[in-house]
C-alpha cells in the first residue's frame, strides 16, 4: 500500500475540506490534535503530514520537532491562517518543513506540493535500501578479502 498523507488541525472544518479535496488523491488520514497524529503515525506508513501551526497543546512545530528523531523520512507542511515570519523561521530551522503555506491553501497548489513531497519520500526509502545494500556488499567484501589473505 502507498504511504498514506495526515493532516493535523483542531479545525474540524478543515479536516473535511482536506478530506474530501484529496481522498481521490492520496490516502488520506486526518487528526484533530496531535496526540491523535501520533497515534495515527504509529499505526499507518505516512510519507506526508500536514500540519495546522495554531492548535491547542502543541504547535504544528512542535509536533514536527517531536516526530522527527522516529519519523526522520516523512515530508513535513505546515499551514496557518497568520503570516508570522518567526514561526516560518521556527519551521524551517526546528522541523525541517519541506513547505510552508498559508491558509486558505488552494487545492490544486498543495495537490502538487503533496505529490512532490510524496516523491521525496519514496526517493528517501530508495535511498535508504541502496545504502544498506551497498554497506552489506561492502561488510561481504570485506570478510572476503580478509579470508583470501589468510
Amino acid at each position: 500500500m502507498a504511504p498514506g498523507v495526515l493532516y493535523i488541525d483542531d479545525e474540524i472544518n478543515n479536516l473535511n475540506s482536506f478530506k474530501a479535496a484529496f481522498r481521490r488523491d492520496f490516502e488520506i488520514y486526518v487528526a484533530q490534535s496531535a496526540k491523535e497524529g501520533r497515534k495515527i503515525l504509529d499505526e499507518h506508513e505516512i510519507g506526508v503530514i500536514v500540519t495546522d501551526q495554531r492548535m491547542p497543546v502543541m504547535t504544528g512545530i512542535e509536533f514536527l520537532e517531536s516526530i522527527l528523531p522516529i519519523y526522520p523520512d516523512t515530508i513535513r507542511i505546515l499551514l496557518t491562517g497568520f503570516s508570522d515570519m518567526n514561526a516560518v523561521m521556527d519551521a524551517i530551522n526546528r522541523g525541517q518543513v519541506y513547505k510552508y503555506l498559508v491558509k486558505p491553501w488552494q487545492n490544486d497548489e498543495l495537490r502538487l506540493y503533496i505529490q512532490n513531497a510524496l516523491e521525496l519520500y519514496h526517493l528517501r526509502r530508495e535511498n535508504k535500501d541502496l545504502l544498506s545494500k551497498l554497506q552489506q556488499a561492502n561488510a561481504q567484501l570485506e570478510l572476503l578479502t580478509k579470508q583470501k589473505t589468510l
